[in-house]
């Protein structure tokens, strides 16, 4: 029977049976090789900030803007190289919602949630997209391919109830422009690829 103090558990022995259940435990310990392009990403970032005072912000807005993401498996790479903890750093991710730790998806559907356009109707808006895409806020659409986030104003309140698709802000939206904009965006997509 083999012993190893476990981390995090305040040293405390764990005993195992074998020397292969001895190995599976240590392999465990160690994160996954990152992707090739997650790892160029990561080590660009890293170059860039590591050095700056502060830079761990930076830092994981370039990976994010460079991958759509910050992928979990960076964290401890980003961690060892800016000497934080791994939980320093997944502190700052699951903080800020700005920060995502999934891949994104095709489409991105910003609603908007602010005063003005709930007065001219977003929470009917926000209700048949929500029955359209077969999701809640900060889900995905039944076929992974649309994100709905809600967003606290896009400027646009004169052309009330408003959404962000994919980077492009729209006005006046009724479900029926909904649909139409959704449909011509996935065709878009589609088509792209």
């Amino acid at each position: 029977m083999q012993a190893v103090q476990e981390p995090g558990q305040g040293g405390r022995e764990v005993r195992l049976a074998s020397p292969g259940e001895l190995r599976e435990k240590l392999r465990s310990l160690v994160p996954p090789p990152l992707d090739p392009a997650v790892a160029e990403a990561v080590n660009a970032a890293i170059a860039t900030w590591r050095h700056e005072p502060g830079g761990l912000m930076p830092l994981l807005h370039a990976v994010q803007d460079a991958l759509g993401y910050v992928p979990p498996e960076a964290l401890p790479v980003i961690a060892k190289a800016l000497s934080l903890s791994r939980a320093e750093v997944h502190g700052v991710v699951s903080y800020y919602h700005h920060f995502k730790s999934s891949k994104p998806a095709a489409h991105r559907l910003e609603l908007c949630r602010a005063e003005a356009c709930q007065s001219m109707g977003a929470d009917a808006l926000l209700a048949h997209a929500e029955t359209r895409l077969g999701c809640s806020l900060h889900g995905r659409s039944a076929d992974g391919q649309v994100e709905l986030e809600p967003v606290y104003c896009l400027g646009l309140c004169a052309s009330a109830p408003s959404l962000m698709l994919d980077g492009q802000p729209q006005g006046r939206v009724t479900p029926e422009r909904f649909d139409a904009l959704l449909a011509e965006a996935r065709a878009a997509k589609g088509a792209a690829a």
